[in-house]
């Protein structure tokens, strides 16, 4: 029996420089802080001008807020090793900060919808001009700071803040037409129109931000992961007779980890080690997992039907005996007493 782990080996994309690391870092903050005065913007003019779509566009713009907070949080967390307190880092925060977010979200929506439904039955007077000039400044500002990341559009978390500002600027365009609307024929309804858009696009952002920390912190397989095709190329190299017991999960939405156990020919721990780094390979090149655990077996293989919360380590019968039966201990339970 034995076991072999390797930790955070390179990615098919290569790490960019810390040159390059600190101007991301520095536009990135610049972008945010850009991004939080247009939301202050939009706030004054939204009340100022009584429009309910300027504030849903306001609204939005905290998403995009959020999406520049936590890829700048990305790239200085980089900059944080892991430690004895967190062994795989803090990647881990930017996803709670995310599903906090997403759910406050979900609830800025349906206050949206309701005072766009208000709207429609007691329509308020708007003030056309604020709100044109109010967009104008999103409008500005965004175009700005998509066109200043687009020598770093290989970055992931680049592409992300670009995305969202893109998605602003077409919020705010809808908000200026919304404006031109009501000041060429006083029709009042285009103001919560426009809203209930921009909530339908706040609404559909924040269940995909939901969707996917829920998945990573229930350690669900990372969208898009083929696990048939893992258990493939992990079969394919050449000492490798068996897999069972496969694990692919995510640490964060950009790291993704793997554990299995494999049963190799008889042969030396060097020709083992070969086998090792032979997966680690395929694995972080063909699927992005830089983060691979492998239990390597030959004498005592476990069983391939047994079941991985019960008897996935060895002794197999001390832990099925502990995980089915009342002497089992309970991490909650006080100086490590039975839990029944």
């Amino acid at each position: 029996m034995l076991t072999m782990a390797h930790t955070e080996t390179l990615t098919e994309q290569p790490p960019i420089s810390e040159h390059l690391e600190a101007i991301v870092s520095g536009r990135l903050r610049q972008a945010l802080l850009l991004t939080v005065a247009i939301l202050v913007v939009e706030l004054v003019g939204a009340v100022w001008s009584h429009s309910l779509a300027l504030f849903s566009d306001a609204g939005h713009v905290t998403t995009d807020i959020f999406a520049l907070g936590l890829a700048w949080f990305a790239v200085k967390q980089t900059e944080r090793p892991a430690d004895e307190v967190r062994s795989y880092g803090y990647h881990r925060a930017g996803i709670l900060a995310a599903m906090a977010n997403g759910a406050t979200l979900i609830v800025l929506v349906f206050v949206i919808a309701w005072e766009a439904a208000q709207r429609f039955v007691h329509p308020e007077p708007v003030q056309g001009g604020i709100v044109i000039l109010s967009a104008l400044v999103g409008v500005g500002i965004n175009s700005y700071v998509a066109l200043s990341f687009r020598k770093q559009g290989s970055n992931l978390n680049i592409r992300a803040a670009v995305l969202h500002a893109v998605g602003d600027l077409v919020a705010s365009i809808g908000v200026i037409v919304a404006g031109i609307v009501i000041l060429l024929t006083g029709w009042l309804y285009a103001d919560p129109l426009v809203s209930i858009l921009i909530a339908a696009l706040i609404g559909w952002n924040a269940l995909k931000i939901v969707r996917e920390t829920v998945n990573i912190l229930l350690e669900g397989t990372p969208r898009g992961m083929d696990l048939s095709a893992i258990r493939k190329e992990i079969g394919d190299v050449k000492g490798v007779t068996a897999l069972h017991d496969l694990h692919v999960w995510s640490i964060s939405s950009e790291h993704l980890a793997l554990s299995a156990h494999v049963v190799v020919e008889d042969q030396s721990l060097a020709e083992s080690e070969h086998v090792m780094r032979e997966l680690e390979s395929r694995l972080c090149e063909r699927f992005d997992i830089g983060h691979t655990t492998i239990q390597v077996e030959f004498c005592h293989p476990c069983a391939t039907g047994a079941d991985h919360l019960a008897e996935h380590n060895h002794p197999h019968s001390k832990l099925a005996r502990l995980a089915t039966t009342a002497r089992r201990r309970s991490p909650l339970s006080p100086h490590g007493k039975s839990s029944s």
